[in-house]
């Protein structure tokens, strides 16, 4: 297993490489999405181990996080844009690139499943039901990793208060404690609430910990609008965060 990873992470540098270009653009969201990548494995790795797995699973981990954005290097290329909703599900087109890929035959087909069924989940608002205990547990996983790195990526692109208000389904959503639907944004305000409601759908205890202790939370907040609205959705936010890092 250790050997097919170092495998696998040799070709997908490869296939990583195979999209650098002259374009400015481009490059730039490819290295982006390259950095990303190695990110995401790291920490998946580091989740897997505190949920104590085996080495087996870990690595398994390691894999799916290694694969799970496979699709944006050609959909940002083909399309010049990260968004699903005006291009492709990349997370589906992603493992339609590596379906006849020779080294995830190596993979038993119970791993093999669980892959595939964590990277189709790992985008979704919900995780499909039909996923078994394992594989929704590996979903879960690929899923708080990729969203702890994204807060990282995305910190120095959230843009400061510009005035902008709140639509009505993302004010019910904060004040209420829950996530809202990425298709129903209408202001940069709503832009920034979707990412802050992002924390409603973290897993693990752990990842609660690293979002608090990198105050990615904080930071967002600063840029909301300064209104009785936010106030009164921070306050709920924090006390659910809080609990969710003491594993409730």
């Amino acid at each position: 297993m250790k050997n097919l990873l170092v495998e696998m992470q040799q070709w997908v540098r490869q296939y990583i490489k195979s999209f650098y270009t002259d374009d400015a653009d481009i490059q730039e969201n490819i290295i982006r999405k390259e950095e990303h990548t190695d990110y995401v494995v790291k920490i998946s790795g580091e989740l897997a181990k505190y949920l104590n797995l085996n080495e087996h699973d870990i690595l398994l981990a390691k894999m799916i996080g290694l694969f799970h954005d496979i699709g944006r290097f050609h959909q940002y290329t083909v399309y010049r844009t990260f968004n699903d909703r005006i291009s492709v599900n990349h997370a589906l087109y992603g493992l339609s690139i590596i379906k006849d890929l020779p080294l995830l035959k190596r993979l038993d087909q119970e791993d093999l499943q669980v892959f595939k069924f964590a990277i189709a989940n790992h985008n979704a608002i919900n995780i499909n039901e039909s996923g078994n205990e394992r594989e929704v547990f590996f979903a879960k996983i690929i899923r708080d990793a990729d969203k702890l790195d994204i807060y990282r990526v995305l910190e120095p692109l959230i843009m400061p208060d510009d005035g902008s208000e709140y639509s009505p389904i993302f004010v019910q959503g904060f004040l209420k404690g829950e996530q809202c639907d990425f298709a129903h944004m209408k202001t940069t305000a709503d832009r920034k609430l979707v990412r802050l409601l992002w924390m409603y759908n973290i897993n693990f205890s752990w990842t609660m910990q690293k979002l608090i202790e990198r105050k990615y939370a904080d930071e967002i907040i600063k840029k909301l609008p300064n209104n009785e609205i936010t106030k009164k959705g921070e306050a709920v936010l924090r006390a659910y965060m809080t609990k969710k890092a003491k594993g409730f």
